[in-house]
């Protein structure tokens, strides 16, 4: 588990027993007088962000000023990761970092690994091996792929598979209060009409109304699954309808639920998920908890496309380069970068120019530091520095930085009043010829230099550091094998390179 400052895990800790006092569970929920996509009150974060719910950038107000909750989709885990994931992941991970070390708030964060769904089922009958076989090892690779890339780990990562109890309570409890049905087929569906003009809040913004495949089992087609009859040689799990396994959406609602109650400060997740998925989490838990507003901020993530290409990076267009692909040729660094130039909801072209680009940055960033840093050592010796322009240039830096973090997340901004400092600092340290010696002012560019290593590593970039990734023994996708992660140590542009090979098949 993730280290959290003492006042974050009081927090977690009380939400997870129900100890919370004025912040428990049960009391969190938004007023019916708050409506749809109403800001909710509570400590202000200084943060303004774009809320999906209200269509509008708003205050980020959390329930408690010891922490914020926030809820992360987590992968299905059936397949490789490809670009496209990273990108949403390490985007919102850049935000996490922005919340904690620029805005000093405590984040209690919660991913669900779905370990069952119909991918899953059928890409373990086609590699011939079980399901939950195939889902461990591609919830460890993810997990160091997520590691490659320097995102931080949420606070818990839950498994489907591990809550199958509590997620048939949960659907119980909806058709207990009137917005669920069964089936004589063992079948259960959430009911859509029961809750009237309260769904659709995503439609027409992300998406046309997109229902689930028409099934005479329904009472109207844009009824969706909460549980799922079993089909022959299929996992499944006992229920008061039959045998079956949970329906997508109703695993996020009962497992957010569970660690945070009736009410959620922040919900992530790519724009693809906007509808129907975050739509119909939103009604579930609203429909559970009798809850007027359960979540009060979805934040979404633009797509990642390659250039030429105006589909989204995705598996089944067979557009995709996976995370161990990229990392072959380019850093974590460099794709961190990459993400820092855009902004967070937007959607972003994936090229060799877009990523040389980021490089570039990057070269440029570190060859001033290591320039100022000569001057520091006095191995650089230079006209006569303004210090009064180099000082006012930081401190404005300063000021511009934290304005444009405050303004839903704008690293874009952000890098550029960086860069717009690095280019005062380059035009002052001009070489002279030794034979002209020049009082030096090495404090201000000691400064400067502080300054611009401290923000890339607050926004997960190392500018020197090597890292050591250990070996790691995981299942391999070849039925009962095993996988054994030899790193070789080689650090090429912060790139490190995982040799995975099955003892048994050597397969690489």
């Amino acid at each position: 588990m993730q280290c959290l400052s003492r006042a974050g895990w009081r927090l977690y800790s009380a939400l997870l027993h129900g100890r919370a006092g004025h912040i428990r569970p049960g009391n969190l929920c938004t007023s019916a007088a708050a409506g749809r996509g109403a800001t909710p009150s509570g400590h202000d974060t200084g943060i303004q962000v774009y809320n999906s719910l209200s269509r509008k950038k708003e205050e980020l107000r959390v329930h408690s000023a010891a922490a914020a909750t926030w809820y992360s989709c987590g992968p299905t885990v059936y397949d490789h990761a490809h670009l496209g994931h990273a990108c949403s992941y390490v985007r919102f991970d850049i935000i996490r970092r922005v919340m904690t070390q620029f805005f000093g708030i405590d984040i209690v964060m919660v991913m669900v690994i779905t370990d069952i769904d119909d991918k899953i089922i059928k890409r373990s009958k086609e590699l011939t091996m079980t399901p939950l076989s195939l889902a461990r090892a591609y919830e460890e690779e993810f997990k160091q792929d997520m590691m490659a890339l320097k995102v931080l780990p949420p606070t818990i990562y839950m498994r489907v598979t591990e809550h199958i109890p509590e997620i048939i309570s949960f659907i119980q409890k909806i058709i207990l209060n009137g917005h669920a049905y069964s089936t004589s087929q063992g079948n259960v569906y959430f009911d859509v009409q029961s809750i009237g003009k309260r769904y659709g809040k995503f439609t027409g913004t992300f998406s046309d109304i997109n229902t689930e495949p028409a099934d005479s089992n329904k009472r109207s087609p844009r009824d969706f699954a909460l549980w799922k009859s079993a089909k022959p040689e299929e996992p499944f799990w006992v229920s008061p309808w039959g045998k079956g396994r949970p329906g997508w959406h109703i695993e996020c609602s009962t497992l957010a639920s569970s660690v945070f109650g009736k009410q959620l400060d922040i919900h992530t997740g790519g724009i693809d998920l906007a509808f129907p998925h975050h739509e119909n989490e939103i009604a579930q838990c609203e429909a559970y908890h009798q809850c007027e507003q359960w979540g009060n901020y979805f934040l979404h993530s633009g797509h990642l496309h390659l250039k030429g290409n105006e589909e989204k990076m995705s598996k089944s267009l067979k557009n995709y380069i996976t995370v161990k692909e990229y990392l072959k040729s380019y850093s974590a660094e460099e794709f961190r970068m990459f993400c820092l130039r855009s902004k967070y909801k937007s959607a972003v072209e994936y090229s060799k120019d877009s990523i040389t680009e980021a490089r570039n940055t990057l070269k440029i960033i570190l060859s001033f530091i290591d320039d100022a840093k000569a001057y520091l050592k006095g191995q650089l010796n230079c006209q006569p520095i303004q210090e009064d322009i180099l000082w006012h240039s930081l401190n404005k830096t300063k000021v511009n930085v934290k304005a444009a973090l405050a303004d839903d997340f704008d690293t874009l901004r952000a890098v550029d009043a960086v860069m717009d400092l690095i280019h005062h600092g380059n035009r002052q340290l001009k070489t002279v010829s030794k034979e002209f010696q020049h009082a030096r002012s090495p404090l201000v560019y000691g400064a400067m230099v502080n300054y611009i290593e401290q923000f890339l590593e607050q926004l997960g970039i190392s500018v020197h550091q090597k890292q050591v990734i250990p070996i790691v023994i995981i299942q391999a996708p070849c039925s009962t094998h095993i996988w054994v992660s030899f790193p070789p140590y080689v650090y090429l542009s912060s790139t490190f390179y995982i040799l995975h090979v099955c003892l048994v098949c050597c397969i690489k």
